[in-house]
């Protein structure tokens, strides 16, 4: 009789996914102290690096839901983290920009988020650092291409 199914220790995506989930906890567990969740850094962190961005171009890349952002980013204006502009330059489009504070907030919520991700590469070379990142865009890429 053959098993069905997959062996959970070998798959790599099941792997992939346990590493997500662990990642994720130390990410919560030391944003928690900063009032801050995954979500709301991940946010902050790509209207630094990309300002103006909307509320679904935040949501994609923050990997949740249009509503879901749209109730963050009311509540990362309310705290003065972050300015929406009150009329859309084009279409319906209301870009997001960080304020000071919100810049300030995310200087210690990155430096909470790098000391994980140390943590998480702590025992591997940087030349095995290097293979999994060539490994893991592989893979995305291999997915994205192939459900295209």
């Amino acid at each position: 009789m053959s098993q069905v199914g997959i062996d959970l220790q070998t798959s790599l995506g099941y792997l992939l996914k346990e590493a997500s989930s662990a990642l994720r906890s130390a990410m919560e567990e030391v944003l928690r102290p900063l009032g801050m969740t995954v979500t709301h850094y991940s946010c902050l962190e790509l209207l630094a690096q990309r300002p103006g961005l909307s509320n679904s171009e935040l949501a994609r890349g923050a990997f949740v839901t249009r509503q879901s952002m749209n109730v963050l980013l009311q509540n990362l204006e309310r705290d003065g983290s972050v300015t929406r502009a009150t009329e859309a330059r084009v279409g319906k489009v209301l870009p997001t920009e960080l304020t000071p504070r919100g810049r300030e907030r995310l200087q210690k919520a990155s430096a909470a988020v790098r000391s994980v991700e140390i943590r998480m590469l702590s025992g591997m070379t940087e030349d095995e650092q290097a293979g999994a990142l060539r490994i893991l865009r592989s893979m995305i890429r291999s997915l994205r291409d192939s459900s295209a």
